[in-house]
């Protein structure tokens, strides 16, 4: 399936819609008060768990696009990672300000102590540097093969996200969810190591490597 260029900037312009609704909900919560009983743990977790589903959204891009033969999705996948940073920082700027209000040694502690937090943290510094590359002008700099080494950090990114979304989840005894987050997250990383293994073989046939 293909799109002209104007149908193409339609469904970008609905996803980049789409991908504002949280934000949006949020803000209309805060100007509402329905925030709950306790208004800072609503908007830390509504911005992580945003953080956490579009960016398996993002890991989906590939999968989707070869399943369903819609190669106008590649094109989505830097709005829905970029997206995806966005909603990151809100959430460890929530966490920042509301719980420790900008004490940067406070919350360095804070995060040292507790490993849910550490490991949330440190998924949110490694998602610095694919944000930071990923426009066009990056790419050429740093070159294809060794962006898409530094782009493969994703991989651990979400790991560490759904570990910190397990850890958060548990305190409530809500294992459902995360349950239901890392069976597609496992989809999507299986698929693609079905792949990368088919591509091996089919490589290797041909160089004569292997027989059979």
């Amino acid at each position: 399936m293909q799109l002209n260029s104007k149908q193409q900037s339609l469904f970008k312009g609905t996803l980049f819609v789409l991908l504002m609704l949280p934000l949006v909900r949020l803000i209309w919560a805060v100007l509402t008060n329905h925030l709950g009983p306790n208004p800072v743990e609503f908007i830390t977790r509504n911005t992580g768990d945003w953080t956490l589903y579009i960016l398996a959204l993002t890991l989906a891009v590939t999968p989707l696009r070869r399943w369903l033969n819609w190669p106008f999705l590649l094109k989505s996948r830097r709005m829905l990672g970029l997206t995806s940073f966005f909603y990151a920082t809100l959430h460890w700027l929530a966490f920042f300000w509301f719980d420790h209000f900008f004490d940067v040694a406070e919350m360095l502690a804070d995060v040292l102590k507790r490993p849910f937090i550490l490991v949330g943290f440190t998924a949110f510094l490694l998602l610095m540097p694919l944000a930071l590359t990923s426009t066009n002008k990056m790419i050429k700099r740093l070159g294809g093969q060794r962006w898409q080494l530094l782009h493969k950090l994703v991989y651990l990114i979400i790991s560490l996200g759904l570990l910190h979304y397990f850890w958060m989840k548990a305190g409530k005894h809500d294992f459902a969810a995360p349950a239901l987050m890392t069976a597609i997250v496992s989809l999507l990383l299986l698929t693609r190591m079905v792949w990368a293994g088919q591509k091996w073989w089919q490589q290797h046939r041909q160089n004569g490597t292997l027989t059979g």
